[in-house]
This record gives structure tokens, C-alpha cells and sequence, in this order.
């Protein structure tokens, strides 16, 4: 059972999700998609996160966790100020900085093994983890001590975090164990190519819609264009 959601949650949390990165940002079908894509991603994580730990894949525990985390930031970032929004921002920063230190001491732990892996990851992947999770606990620290976020910054914020969580969901899927991809394409497709191209497109797409916020300043296609804060 724990199996059969965790795989229906990837699949809409994929399928979710590349319908909200590529629908007009703010719509009605990019709110309604994008919690659909939150929802499949909290089955996604929660499911897998204890799959992995009674299997002892730490790589997977940590690699879901970061994905969970940067969902609920995410999510967090485009809901109304509150009471509870200080709270809702420093609670998940602590568990990102804590997830980072671990990262970090495994990362160290690989590099110092003979085979340069720690639980059969290289060292390298724990430090893509540990950046990741240190980079989201320093702007959740800015957000904490600023009071929040309005406009460009606010609308980054929520783009890079979800779509790095497609990201993780993407390369899980498709890059990941050969069973995942097989129990959903057919043999002829499941070629190099096929794998790495929906990996590659999730950042690109980030790219582009952080390009146009961050440094061109245009929001046309984001739905609300006088106040992205808004959206």
C-alpha cells in the first residue's frame, strides 16, 4: 500500500507540477494544479522518506526531506501573512539547517571512505544537499528578520523552491531506480535521452521564469502583472 501512493503521488506530483510550470503563473489552473502538485509531493516525500529509512537509503531520506521542505516553504511564501507566518518560517528553517549539517558530516564521511560514498552516495550529492538546504535556511532567515517578502523577491522565492522539488521528483523518476520509469513507459522508450531530457527541461523552465522576474522584470504570463506580490 505504502508502495502504490508513493507512486501515484510521483506520478501527479510530476504530471501536476509540468502543468503549473508551464501554465500562467497566478491563474486559476496554476492555484488549483500547483496545490494539487503540493498534495502529491507530501505523499511523495512522506512515503518515501520511510520507505528509505527502514531500508537504510539516507541518500533518499535526505533527498525527500528537501523536496517536502521546499514544498511547505514554497507553498508558505505565497500565503497571507499571519499569525502563525513567523512561526510557519522558523520552524522549517531550523529542520533545513540541522538537515544541512547532517549533509554535510556525511558529505565528509564519503570523501574520507575508500570508495568516496557514504550509504552508496558519492560525496558530491550530500553537498548538493547541504547547499541546498543551507541556501534555504539563510533566506528563510532573511524572510524572518525582514517580516516577510512582497513583489520580485517573494515570486522568486516561491518559483526556485518548487521547482527545484520537480526537480528532485523529475530525477527520482526518471533517473532513479530502472523499476520506477518501467511500471509507466514502455521498454522502447526508456532510452537515455527520454530520461534526461524532462530532468533538463524542469531546469531550463526555473531558469527562464526567474530570468524574466529576477532580471528582466516582465510579468507577463504570471497572471497578475501591476502586483505579483498578489499572485
Amino acid at each position: 500500500m505504502t508502495v502504490l501512493v508513493h507512486l501515484l503521488g510521483g506520478a501527479l506530483a510530476i504530471i501536476a507540477g509540468f502543468v503549473a510550470l508551464f501554465s500562467v503563473k497566478g491563474a486559476v489552473l496554476h492555484r488549483k494544479v500547483g496545490m494539487l502538485f503540493v498534495f502529491a509531493m507530501m505523499a511523495l516525500t512522506s512515503t518515501g522518506v520511510v520507505m528509505a529509512a527502514y531500508d537504510d537509503d539516507v541518500g533518499s531520506v535526505v533527498g525527500g526531506s528537501l523536496a517536502a521542505y521546499l514544498v511547505i516553504t514554497a507553498l508558505i511564501t505565497v500565503r497571507r501573512a499571519g499569525t502563525w507566518s513567523r512561526t510557519l518560517t522558523v520552524a522549517p528553517m531550523l529542520v533545513a539547517m540541522a538537515a544541512g549539517v547532517v549533509s554535510v558530516w556525511f558529505a565528509f564521511v564519503a570523501l574520507a571512505s575508500e570508495k568516496g560514498t557514504a550509504h552508496g552516495i558519492p560525496a558530491w550529492v550530500y553537498f548538493v544537499f547541504a547547499a541546498s538546504f543551507l541556501a534555504g535556511a539563510a533566506g528563510d532567515f532573511r524572510v524572518t528578520r525582514s517580516g516577510g517578502l512582497t513583489g520580485t523577491p517573494r515570486l522568486a522565492r516561491h518559483l526556485w523552491r518548487m521547482c527545484m522539488a520537480l526537480w528532485i521528483a523529475t530525477s527520482s523518476f526518471f533517473l532513479g531506480p530502472r523499476w520506477r520509469v518501467a511500471k509507466v513507459l514502455p521498454e522502447a522508450l526508456i532510452t537515455t535521452p527520454v530520461l534526461i531530457e524532462p530532468v533538463l527541461l524542469v531546469i531550463v523552465a526555473m531558469l527562464y521564469w526567474l530570468w524574466r522576474v529576477r532580471i528582466r522584470r516582465t510579468y507577463r504570463g504570471i497572471g497578475i502583472v501591476s502586483a505579483p506580490e498578489a499572485v
